[in-house]
C-alpha cells in the first residue's frame, strides 16, 4: 500500500441480491492521509453504498479495501475502532439528554471517567451546546441535534471520519460552526470522507473531490483542478452537472 494513502480501493464492486446490475462497478481510487475527500454524486450513483462498505456495514461483492495498511476484510474489528461515522439521519436517543447520549457513545469507544467528561465538556462548548447539555434531545432544534450527532462521531478522535450530509437542514450560522470545527479536526490529523449535495460547500471544504455516477468514478482532483479541466465550467456545481447531466434524480 502507498504510505501516503490511508484508504486504498481496488476494483470494488457491489451487487445486491436480486439486483439486475451492480450498484458499484469496479471502482478504484486512493485517499491520502489528512485529506478532506469529497465523494459526490446524484441520488442512486453508488456513493452511499461505497461509504457503507468502507465503514464495514456490509461486504463488497468483489475487489479489495485497505484501510490504514490493513485489509478491511481481515481486520474489520480493529479498523472500526479508528473510524468515526456521522450519518445523515440523527443517530441519537431522543429521551436522553445530550450529555447522556455522548456519555453512552463515548463508552462504546472505550472512553470513561474524567477524560470522557473532559472531552464531552470541550465539544459542547465548541459547538455552543453547554447551556442545553442537560436537556432531552427531543426538545432540541434540528441544528442542535445535528451538532450533537457530530460530537458523537468524533469524541474518540478517529483517524478517519465519514460524514454523510453533515450540514443538511441547518441554518448558515450552524453550517459555518460545523465546517470550521471539521477543518480543525482535519488539521489535527483526522482524514475526512464527506458526501453532500451542497456543491458550494464541497468546493470550499474539500481538498480532493471524486464524482461518482452509475456506480463508476467519473473524475477525481482538487476542486480547482476539476474546474480547470472541463471547458466552460466556472465552479464545482457546473462540473458536477456537466458530468452527471441535468436530469432530475429522484
Amino acid at each position: 500500500m502507498n504510505e501516503a494513502s490511508i484508504i486504498e480501493i481496488q476494483n470494488l464492486t457491489k451487487t445486491f441480491k436480486h439486483a439486475t446490475e451492480a450498484t458499484v462497478k469496479g471502482i478504484s481510487f486512493c485517499i491520502s492521509r489528512n485529506e478532506i475527500f469529497g465523494l459526490l454524486g446524484p441520488n442512486g450513483a453508488g456513493k452511499t453504498t461505497t461509504i457503507s462498505i468502507l465503514c464495514g456495514l456490509f461486504p463488497p461483492s468483489g475487489g479489495q479495501v485497505i484501510i490504514n495498511g490493513k485489509r478491511l476484510s481481515d481486520h474489520i474489528s480493529s479498523i472500526k475502532q479508528i473510524i468515526g461515522i456521522v450519518p445523515q439521519d440523527i443517530a441519537l436517543y431522543p429521551t436522553l439528554t445530550a450529555r447522556e447520549n455522548l456519555d453512552f457513545f463515548g463508552h462504546m469507544y472505550g472512553l470513561k471517567g474524567r477524560e470522557l467528561s473532559r472531552r464531552i465538556d470541550s465539544w459542547l462548548e465548541k459547538l455552543g451546546l453547554t447551556d442545553a447539555a442537560n436537556r432531552r434531545v427531543a426538545t432540541y432544534s434540528g441544528g442542535m441535534k445535528r451538532r450533537v450527532n457530530l460530537i458523537a462521531g468524533v469524541l474518540h478522535r478517529p483517524k478517519i471520519l465519514f460524514l454523510d450530509e453533515p450540514t443538511v437542514g441547518v441554518d448558515v450560522q450552524t453550517r459555518n460552526v460545523i465546517i470550521e470545527q471539521l477543518k480543525e479536526i482535519n488539521k489535527e490529523g483526522t482524514t475526512i470522507i464527506y458526501t453532500s449535495h451542497h456543491m458550494e460547500e464541497a468546493e470550499d471544504f474539500c481538498t480532493t473531490v471524486s464524482i461518482i455516477d452509475d456506480g463508476k468514478i467519473l473524475t477525481k482532483g482538487s476542486p480547482a483542478q476539476l474546474i480547470a479541466r472541463y471547458p466552460g465550467c466556472t465552479n464545482l456545481e457546473t462540473v458536477f452537472l456537466n458530468l452527471t447531466n441535468r436530469k432530475p434524480r429522484d
